[in-house]
This record gives C-alpha cells, structure tokens and sequence, in this order.
C-alpha cells in the first residue's frame, strides 16, 4: 500500500513543504511528442477499448475522462489473476497487476494513435521503471494492454518511432502486454480525481496532468469530465 496515499491532508502538505527534495510530478512533465506515424483506421460506430497502466490510476483516469471521444474511463487492474484483483493484494506488489486505465473510446471522434500519444506525452512518463512520481513497484509499472494484434502493432512501431527521434531523455520503458484481462477497481476508486480536487495527491500529481493535456492538445480537451458513476 502507498501510504502517501493515506496520510491525513494537513500532514501530507506538512512534509510535503518540508522536504524539498521529495520530488513529485509537476506541470512541466508533459512532453510535446510527434504524433504515432502509424495508427488505426477510424470505425464507424463501433466502440473500440484501450487499456493503458502509468502508474496510480487516478491521474490516469482523469486525463482520459477529459478527452472528447472517450465515452467512459475506468480504474482497475490488469496483468494477473481475478483472484488478486484487490486494491490491498496488488498494493503488495507481487500480483503481476499494474494499476491500470480502460478506456473506452469511439474511433470516429479520436484514434487510437492519438490516445498513445496522450499517454506517453501527458498522462505519465514512459521512462520511469516500476515507479511514477512517489509510487513505486510493479503494480506502477508503464505498460499498454493490447487488446488486439492491430494495437499491438500500432504501439509498438510508436515506441519505435519515439526513441529514434530521442523524444525523451531516456529510452522508454513501457511494455506491451498481450492476453491479459481487465477489473475494475473499488467504486470508491472511481473518479477519484475529480471527486477529491483538493486531495494533496491529486494537487500535486494529477491536476497538472490535465492542465497539460488542455494545454498540448486543446482540440482533444473536454472540459466536462466522463464519470463512471454517471454511466
């Protein structure tokens, strides 16, 4: 369990402003990347998934649910067995579970390539190894659940593509994972963003995240958040 999760707010912002050198996420994070050379074909209306995990799934959560096209984005686990499919097991770090994203999107309104490049530019960063900001193990490991042989393709050859141009200072480090199922998360899990904006996890990790994507990909940006408890 992350316990800087937990900690009561006051503390956390306490040692928060007394620890200069415990290094969170900030808004200037996001990268400005190309967008994928190859991409999938837009179908007409037929919902298509995506599945991506960059570490605590809150923040991950919150930027999808304010991309235009995405009809629903749901926290969960990905990547081990229904059986440990627990926030407290996962927590351990020894499930093979990542905390992880569904996203389900309509390819008419916004491409699988473009919610890649939302990943890999603003939503976390791919060259972190089992970590994201404070939260470290593998249950916060970079990785995109392909749910078929067509994004696994398309993510691969974007990978490819980013770390021939150095578009990052580091090589990436995100892994594709293949024939994996998805749980969703406890429902108190659910929105937690934009349910708790004020939280010292969320001011400091998340919100950032959403001002870049609003900032970097203003035609992608809704202001009005999907919410799962909405559906």
């Amino acid at each position: 369990m992350n316990v800087f999760k937990y900690l009561p707010a006051l503390a956390f912002a306490a040692f928060v402003g007394q620890s200069s050198a415990f290094s969170f996420g900030a808004s200037d994070d996001a990268v400005v990347i190309a967008p994928p050379a190859l991409d999938l074909s837009a179908t007409s209306g037929n919902l298509q998934t995506a599945v991506f995990a960059g570490g605590c799934f809150w923040g991950v959560q919150g930027v999808f649910q304010h991309v235009q096209g995405v009809k629903n984005a749901v926290s969960g686990y990905d990547g081990g067995a229904a059986s440990t499919a627990q926030y407290e097991a996962v927590s351990e770090g020894d499930t093979g579970h990542a905390e992880s994203v569904s996203v389900t999107y309509d390819p008419s309104k916004v491409s699988y390539g473009k919610l890649l490049q939302i990943y890999f530019s603003v939503a976390h960063n791919p060259t972190e190894l089992n970590r994201q900001g404070p939260d470290t193990g593998t249950q916060y490991r970079s990785a995109i659940f392909a749910q078929n042989a067509e994004q696994q393709k398309v993510a691969q050859a974007y990978i490819a593509q980013l770390d021939a141009a150095k578009s990052f200072d580091k090589p990436i480090v995100t892994q594709i994972e293949m024939g994996k199922a998805f749980f969703p998360a406890e429902s108190y899990h659910q929105d937690f963003l934009t349910e708790n904006p004020s939280y010292p996890y969320i001011v400091i990790n998340d919100l950032p995240k959403v001002a870049q994507l609003k900032k970097l990909f203003p035609q992608q940006y809704s202001a009005e958040p999907v919410l799962v408890k909405n559906q």
